[in-house]
């Protein structure tokens, strides 16, 4: 071989070595398990919510993040096939919604850390030992929702200060019913309210005939808890009670958003956002049993004086100089 072959062959070796050396071994690509009770349409807001927070943190999808979302669009059944296909994938992390997912995926998997974001009482519900040390694969955030009935049925009050008589709506499914119950009775007597109590079942619930009961029995003004089902259900809900001419307190925003009069409870968008957090965290090594529940920290008033106007009430200024959102 002559010198100048070898001399090219030696310039080649010195040039790709560089090359070589400098290449980067391929980021692992975590696959986030998203697991919802409700239509895709009705999580697109907090899905977005998420995405935007892990873009945040430095996740982008298709890059090193990979989100497997699974609705089960009010057939409560299906999250225990869904919650099994996650683990099955497998993901490296679960997002959960209220009880019923929680629960399911907690009976598909004692080892991937699952995060809820809506549950009332994590506690209560037997999802965690404590909010400060959850102590197994369950952690994130409580929405406490509870605790703030007796707040909604104060403003429901405030608002119309002549109802004497509310008609409540309990989903069957929500875990946290009986403290929910119990705050609401107690500010109901406070207040000197009458409270009617009525139970929405199945993924079909008798809607009417609930509004049907509720106005034959002379409710002055509706309030309705939380749940998967009344969730799912928020248009017909909402549409019902402006039939029905009444005055009704939500548990989101997002009924006022589809015509709901008023609403009060945590900000959702809040507590999904934080939610990626606690993904950050856990794929950097933290363990869920040492990652605390943490609480709400922001709460929305919301009104939607088109509807009010529509049924021919006024919302006391001392309402609206505290609402977060105000829909003309």
């Amino acid at each position: 071989m002559t010198e100048r072959p070898i001399a090219l062959l030696v310039a080649l070796g010195l040039f790709i070595a560089p090359l070589a050396g400098g290449a980067q071994p391929a980021r692992k690509v975590y696959r986030i398990g998203y697991l919802s009770t409700q239509t895709p349409s009705l999580e697109s807001a907090r899905l977005d919510a998420f995405r935007q927070a892990l873009r945040d943190l430095g996740y982008t999808e298709g890059q090193n993040v990979r989100i497997e979302s699974r609705f089960a669009e009010g057939k409560l059944d299906r999250l225990a096939d869904f919650a099994d296909e996650l683990v099955r994938l497998p993901v490296d992390v679960i997002i959960t919604g209220g009880y019923p997912g929680t629960r399911a995926a907690l009976r598909a998997t004692r080892t991937i850390p699952l995060i809820t974001t809506v549950v009332g009482d994590p506690i209560e519900a037997g999802l965690v030992a404590s909010l400060a040390r959850p102590g197994g694969n369950v952690t994130g955030l409580t929405q406490m929702s509870p605790q703030l009935s007796g707040k909604r049925l104060e403003l429901l009050k405030e608002a119309f200060p002549k109802i004497s008589r509310v008609a409540v709506f309990v989903d069957t499914v929500l875990e946290s019913l009986p403290l929910a119950l119990r705050e609401t009775r107690a500010a109901a007597d406070t207040l000197g309210i009458k409270l009617q109590t009525f139970e929405v079942r199945g993924p079909n619930p008798d809607l009417d005939a609930a509004f049907k009961a509720a106005t034959s029995q002379r409710a002055d003004a509706l309030m309705t808890l939380a749940g998967p089902v009344i969730e799912l259900h928020r248009k017909r809900v909402v549409d019902l009670a402006a039939k029905s001419r009444l005055p009704t307190m939500y548990p989101t925003s997002g009924f006022v958003e589809v015509g709901g009069l008023m609403s009060y409870g945590p900000d959702r968008l809040d507590l999904v956002r934080r939610a990626a957090t606690y993904v950050d965290k856990l794929l950097k090594g933290a363990k869920p049993a040492d990652l605390p529940v943490e609480q709400p920290t922001k709460f929305e008033l919301a009104v939607n004086l088109k509807t009010a106007r529509a049924l021919g009430l006024t919302i006391p200024q001392t309402i609206l100089i505290r609402a977060d959102r105000v829909i003309e």
